[in-house]
């Protein structure tokens, strides 16, 4: 069901259905500023700039996408956003903190309060159920064991997995893995989403699945940053970033 407060736009859909309309959610309070972001990495005696001055500002309730080649910078900036890493130079503001000053500790718990990852490859942990790796972030936060499980068991049922959180990775298909991947992202109720290659071990009928998952999470009010170098994945996002040589190359609407 499509929430309130929020319009509708034709333009491409999911993989499959190009003229779909599809919603376009008017956008919050800024969540993501950065001004003037370099990153320099030394290699042996060659400096390798990653960043070359990169100007990005993103809104609660994007769905934004992230392309580049190869050396782009893509990388590097998504793991700028995701507080993995630091800029060399420049400011980066993450809901009006500072984040380019912080130490190790404080850049942790901004991943675990404010940010939900989705990798490529799940990161779930082999041996625990389905429910125990969506409930790990809230161990990590501190909530009471009985919230913990209440909280996971609905994230669990948000992605279509009531009836699998009892299972292990290796009892569940690769899209139902991604799934409980993006339940334990979402059971922080974290200001932003970020999604690596989300679709990159799928095949093409789960990428399709998982990309509509996407596109119902972005109708229920959460603001989601997709790093891809597919073409068609970048299309669901209501807004491309293009990044080449260290620099934002264009930044405007999918359509």
């Amino acid at each position: 069901m499509i929430p309130p407060n929020v319009s509708s736009s034709a333009g491409h859909g999911s993989v499959g259905h190009p003229h779909e309309k599809r919603i376009v959610r008017p956008v919050g309070p800024l969540v993501i500023d950065i001004e003037g972001v370099t990153k320099l990495y030394k290699m042996g005696d060659e400096i390798i700039r990653a960043l070359r001055g990169v100007n990005l500002t993103i809104r609660r309730n994007e769905y934004l996408a992230i392309m580049g080649p190869s050396g782009s910078g893509k990388s590097t900036l998504m793991n700028m956003l995701g507080c993995l890493d630091t800029p060399t130079a420049g400011h980066y503001q993450f809901s009006g903190k500072d984040v380019a000053g912080m130490v190790d500790d404080e850049l942790a718990d901004i991943r675990n309060r404010e940010i939900g990852f989705v990798f490529q490859t799940f990161n779930l942990l082999p041996r625990s159920d389905a429910l125990h790796n969506v409930e790990l972030p809230l161990i990590y936060a501190g909530l009471s064991k009985s919230e913990r499980i209440e909280r996971a068991k609905q994230a669990l049922a948000d992605v279509g997995l009531a009836d699998r959180m009892h299972h292990k990775p290796n009892e569940l298909s690769g899209g139902q893995r991604q799934r409980v991947a993006i339940a334990r992202a979402l059971v922080t109720r974290p200001s932003i989403v970020l999604a690596d290659e989300p679709t990159g071990n799928l095949d093409s009928k789960t990428g399709v699945e998982i990309m509509d998952l996407f596109e119902l999470l972005y109708a229920q009010g959460n603001t989601l940053i997709v790093v891809t170098h597919e073409e068609d994945i970048a299309r669901h996002a209501r807004r491309i970033v293009r990044l080449r040589d260290g620099l934002i190359e264009s930044d405007g609407p999918a359509d």
